[in-house]
């Protein structure tokens, strides 16, 4: 099984919560804030971290964001007790890979979990098997999950590696929003299928940091997306 984070300023839910990952065969580490959370990441380095939203110190947004920005790809799932598709919107914009509203079922979470690690796992699989791909401009490495432009590094999520690697199969075919929510998620998580724009939108503005006039991400209306072939 997992080594699991649990990041939570709630003692009592971190309890229950510690006491049904354990009893599903996972390894548990706990936190009680951001600050402690991002601490235990950089030492422990857990397979998994599940966080909740709203802490005091740092909260699971702004953990989010500061791991994404040192390149920390860790699989993350957050919790909210808030507006969930503001939150849901905001965290993917982060890069967090899932959420789960709260109040949740603790059986619910634990399967949007073990969905993540065999995600994660196959793709890691499919990963070392692979190699560099190039196409035009862009080089991803999948045993690195490294992306390049014109050489140029580009700090990019696992879900934005996998868009990359969905629209760039095969160029000129239009994805729908459905088709390419399967392609990067691969599970059957209920997530509004708008959060696609998100995804784009983000890998957009990393590619455009690198190449101002990029525009190989169409949109087609009406239908999705595409990589201008």
């Amino acid at each position: 099984m997992a080594r699991v984070l649990l990041i939570d300023d709630d003692a009592s839910l971190l309890d229950v919560l510690s006491l049904s990952f354990e009893d599903a065969g996972h390894e548990v580490l706990c936190a009680r804030d951001g600050v402690e959370g991002l601490a235990c990441i950089a030492s422990e380095h857990p397979d998994l971290v599940v966080s909740d939203v709203n802490m005091p110190g740092l909260d699971g947004f702004s953990l989010c964001r500061r791991l994404r920005e040192v390149g920390n790809g860790v699989p993350l799932i957050l919790l909210t007790s808030r507006d969930h598709e503001v939150d849901e919107a905001l965290g993917l914009e982060l890069g967090a890979d899932d959420y789960v509203a709260k109040p949740f079922s603790t059986r619910v979470l634990l399967a949007r979990v073990q969905a993540l690690i065999r995600r994660e796992g196959a793709r890691a699989r499919e990963r070392d098997e692979q190699v560099v791909r190039r196409v035009g401009a862009l080089e991803l490495d999948p045993a690195r999950l490294e992306v390049r432009w014109d050489g140029h590094p580009i700090q990019v999520t696992v879900t934005e590696f996998r868009l990359l690697e969905a629209l760039t199969t095969r160029p000129g075919v239009v994805y729908s929003r459905d088709r390419l929510l399967d392609l990067v998620r691969g599970d059957d998580s209920v997530v509004a299928i708008r959060i696609i724009d998100t995804y784009v939108r983000r890998l957009r503005r990393k590619l455009e940091a690198v190449h101002p006039e990029f525009d190989t991400i169409e949109t087609v209306i009406g239908a999705g997306y595409r990589w201008r072939a």
